[in-house]
């Protein structure tokens, strides 16, 4: 068995892989680049490169990538460049998280395969109330039609929650929502919320990309935690940004 991440030459990205590596996981990746990659990957018997844009795979090759992985990371994401932001694919979030479920259950997985999705904290989880201000509602509807990005995050959580549900026989979600999120070396405390305690526009805290990382390699490894959080999209705060 292994996991597949796409998107792990991103700064986040990068760190699951670690994580996953250190927790004993065998790791398959799909990137578009190998000047990235740490010189450690290159020569690690437990990691599998696949040098390719996972939008341009084939739907066959997708599946044959998904084959006998017990869960998949998405940490996708637009670069913040004006190509990046602006310019194609500009549902790169959405459009690879249909095609790897697409992928996932065409291949007819033995057992449900967890899902795990990078998002965001200014993204709502509309299966449950969470009630925002109206200044936070202005401002999210402006980033609608001001920022593609956005609208991708959106349109990827919404497919897991509308499209696959909590119900499929091949696939288990959780949409991972941090707030601010920041460099640090080592894994600190960190706090899990159904849904924001604070303001992810005017009152945001802080997320550390390494505490991303290690919740999301526990819900792999972890099934008590992952049956906790399941089919939700909970938000990842560090503890020392809510003092």
């Amino acid at each position: 068995m292994a996991v597949l991440v796409v998107g792990a030459s991103g700064a986040t990205g990068r760190q699951v892989v670690e994580q996953l590596l250190s927790s004993g996981q065998k790791v398959k990746i799909i990137v578009r680049s190998l000047e990235k990659l740490p010189e450690s990957w290159k020569n690690n018997k437990q990691l599998h490169t696949i040098h390719a844009s996972v939008l341009e795979l084939s739907d066959s090759e997708m599946r044959q990538h998904v084959n006998g992985c017990q869960a998949v990371v998405s940490c996708l994401g637009h670069n913040l460049t004006w190509k990046g932001v602006y310019g194609h694919p500009r549902k790169l979030v959405t459009d690879a998280t249909r095609r790897l479920c697409h992928a996932i259950k065409t291949s007819n997985p033995e057992h449900p395969v967890k899902f795990i999705l990078m998002n965001t904290s200014g993204n709502r989880n509309r299966d449950i109330t969470e009630p925002i201000s109206f200044a936070q509602k202005c401002v999210i509807a402006l980033l609608r039609l001001l920022l593609p990005p956005h609208v991708d995050n959106e349109k990827a959580a919404d497919y897991l929650r509308i499209k696959i549900g909590q119900n499929d026989p091949n696939i288990e979600w959780v949409a991972v929502r941090p707030d601010n999120l920041t460099h640090e070396a080592e894994i600190s405390d960190y706090k899990l919320y159904p849904s924001p305690i604070r303001s992810a526009i005017f009152n945001a805290g802080k997320t550390s990309r390494i505490n991303v990382a290690h919740f999301m390699s526990n819900l792999i490894n972890n099934n008590e935690l992952w049956h906790q959080w399941k089919g939700q999209m909970p938000i990842i705060y560090n503890t020392a940004s809510l003092v």
